[in-house]
């Protein structure tokens, strides 16, 4: 059956079949690891007043970052090595014992060391969750599972904050890393007779044998996420810009001493060549996460400082964003195959045009329009986003597809981590290094969503260069 004549499966068709019940348990790793990641915001308070350490704050956060890039890259190389449900089990007590940690944790130093364990379980859960959409379901039906993982993370991302602010004012700040310490476990116990079958409880064989372990390769990649995270955390200037030139060059030493080691290899081959429809996929996704990540840190502090806009508010506006993202992925799911290029194509569009929109937006400070270009931005990662996942893994070479389908999460973190760093360096370039006020805040947004444009522009040329090389490919059909 060609690609033009596929049909896709009904959504009951697929909860009859157990496919759409399975994967909804999978995705629980989403969950636990999108509500913990956002929840620190609300929690943060209580927290600091009970243990103390406001010092070490903005490591609550990028530390995390730090273990969920590290073990999402490594994810889709380790079912070499242990059957799919193994690392399933394995990561999901590894974010257990993390989240206890934290709970338990009677300063600040222990607290981090938790939430280093957190992240390396629940960026390991993530990964092995796209992992699983390629070992254990057909092709068909990627795109419905790829929007399922859109509208779960953008619930469970929205969710977080309202978790960690109940528990904070209903109990304390550690029942809520508790709970998650339980629902870790839980989720490593269940694991055991919800993945069953070849594919979940063998390794997946190579006839040369089980390849080295990649450590180096590894270990520049956490030290060049490190560099990326300090910057984005620093207010000096100088040594913020220095620190992500040395995240920069440590990504491209990752990514040529990646490229060294074909069968150990953490990436598919040539993963940013824009001359590949993998290399443009991940390109694109990369280039819009770090483009979109500015409104999320810095327009709710913006939008307070220099128009007097309720934190109700913004938490509405990005709410609303997180929603778009969630219905327009569940609106696509079913398009037809030859129409996914152009809808990947119409979807970075418009993140492009929210882009474009946040520069004029957020200094007049018009809710409508804010709103607007919120939604629109939301809109075109629900779009294209599942289609974009389902390209560059079905577009990479057969024995490359697990790993493929475990850089696409880790890619996407890159991103948002250099773009937050990035941002950072800017903001402050721009005024907040002077201290936070309307006069600074206006500078702010004059400059900074400017300053990320070439990135929507660079995202939408690769989505461009997708959808023209499935008409040069239809051609030579």
């Amino acid at each position: 059956m060609s690609h033009t004549q596929e049909q896709r499966p009904d959504w009951r068709d697929l909860w009859a079949s157990g496919d759409l019940g399975r994967f909804c348990f999978i995705s629980l790793g989403i969950v636990l690891h999108a509500s913990n990641e956002t929840m620190i915001a609300t929690i943060m308070p209580s927290m600091i007043s009970d243990i103390s350490g406001v010092e070490l704050v903005g490591w609550s956060l990028s530390i995390y970052e730090i273990g969920s890039i590290t073990a999402g890259a490594a994810a889709g190389r380790l079912v070499s090595y242990m059957a799919l449900r193994t690392n399933m089990v394995a990561a999901a007590l590894l974010y257990a014992a993390g989240a206890a940690l934290c709970a338990s944790a009677p300063d600040m130093h222990w607290f981090l060391a938790g939430r280093l364990l957190e992240g390396f379980g629940g960026g390991a859960l993530v990964s092995l969750s796209y992992v699983s959409i390629e070992r254990l379901f057909p092709r068909l039906i990627w795109p419905q599972l790829f929007a399922i993982i859109s509208v779960v993370w953008g619930v469970s991302a929205f969710g977080g904050p309202l978790v960690g602010a109940l528990f904070a004012e209903t109990a304390s700040w550690r029942w809520a890393f508790g709970a998650f310490a339980i629902a870790g476990a839980g989720m490593a116990l269940v694991s055991l007779g919800v993945l069953r079958g070849p594919q979940a409880t063998q390794r997946k064989a190579s006839p040369e044998g089980v390849p080295p372990f990649p450590w180096l390769p590894l270990l520049v990649m956490a030290a060049a996420i490190m560099a990326i995270a300090l910057a984005g955390i620093r207010t000096d200037l100088a040594s913020a810009v220095i620190l992500l030139a040395v995240g920069a060059v440590g990504l491209a030493a990752f990514f040529l001493l990646d490229a060294r080691k074909p069968r150990s290899r953490l990436f598919p081959t040539r993963p940013l060549d824009m001359r590949t429809q993998v290399g443009n996929g991940i390109v694109m996704m990369a280039a819009l996460s770090a483009g979109t990540i500015t409104f999320s840190i810095y327009g709710p502090l913006i939008l307070t400082s220099l128009h007097g806009i309720s934190i109700l508010t913004t938490g509405y506006i990005i709410a609303a964003e997180s929603i778009a993202w969630s219905v327009m992925s569940i609106l696509v799911a079913k398009a037809q195959p030859q129409h996914e290029r152009a809808i990947i194509l119409a979807g970075a569009l418009m993140i492009f045009g929210g882009m474009a929109g946040f520069v004029f937006a957020v200094p007049s400070g018009s809710i409508p329009l804010i709103l607007a270009c919120a939604v629109l931005q939301g809109g075109g990662f629900g779009i294209a986003w599942p289609f974009v996942t389902r390209l560059i893994v079905s577009s990479a070479r057969e024995e490359e597809r697990t790993v493929t389908s475990s850089a696409v999460p880790t890619m996407q973190r890159i991103g948002y981590a250099t773009g937050a760093a990035l941002a950072g360096i800017v903001a402050n370039a721009a005024g907040f290094s002077e201290g936070l006020s309307g006069e600074t805040a206006a500078s702010v947004a004059q400059w900074l969503f400017l300053a990320f444009l070439p990135f929507g522009v660079l995202g939408s040329v690769a989505a461009l260069r997708l959808m023209n090389g499935e008409r040069k490919r239809t051609t030579m059909e």
